[in-house]
């Protein structure tokens, strides 16, 4: 039954929104959250700066969890097929991605990310925008016909898990305060 779900949402999608400028503009948005591409960029620059160290290594845990739970256990556990290996009738956009569709990877990852920076940063520009490109990346992966919804549905809900343990994490350590100190090295002349 999720399944028929699942390809009823995907192909409305395939019939009433796909066009040439959204087929760029989704491959674009699947590209960026390729092993999280982008939210690797943000995590390298935040880390140049020593008060946003913590939360870069934060959201660099969280994403890394994410990625365990959902690429290495769940896929490889679930089997589940790729939605464009049922339906061959499917042109894809963008290059078809190997191993199995549940949860979704690209999804995880970037769930963990906004998380993480939004709880993190505590301002709700941050929290909207990561929001908001989390959810075009998640978005594109159904556009572009190689994760069904609930493979997204379940990748959002593995990185924010993922997430909130890793805040729990911080806040219980507090690895905020260890991280941010500046770095001393002993001895040496």
């Amino acid at each position: 039954m999720i399944t028929s779900i699942d390809f009823q949402i995907l192909n409305a999608i395939q019939d009433s929104i796909r066009c040439a400028f959204l087929d760029v503009v989704m491959a674009i948005f699947s590209y960026i959250g390729e092993l999280g591409a982008i939210w690797v960029l943000i995590g390298v620059v935040m880390l140049f700066f020593r008060k946003l160290r913590p939360i870069a290594i934060m959201m660099f845990a969280s994403m890394l969890l994410a990625l365990l739970i959902g690429e290495v256990g769940i896929k490889n556990i679930v089997c589940r097929p790729r939605p464009f290996w049922f339906n061959t009738d499917i042109t894809l956009n963008i290059h078809a991605p190997a191993g199995y569709s549940f949860p979704s990877s690209h999804t995880s990852t970037s769930f963990a990310a906004a998380l993480a920076l939004t709880f993190g940063l505590k301002k709700p520009w941050v929290g909207i925008s990561a929001y908001a490109l989390a959810a075009l990346i998640a978005f594109s992966r159904l556009y572009n016909y190689v994760h069904f919804p609930s493979d997204v549905l379940a990748g959002a809900l593995v990185g924010t898990f993922c997430a909130i343990v890793m805040i729990i994490i911080y806040k219980r350590f507090k690895l905020d305060e260890k991280l941010s100190r500046p770095i001393r090295f002993k001895g040496g002349s």
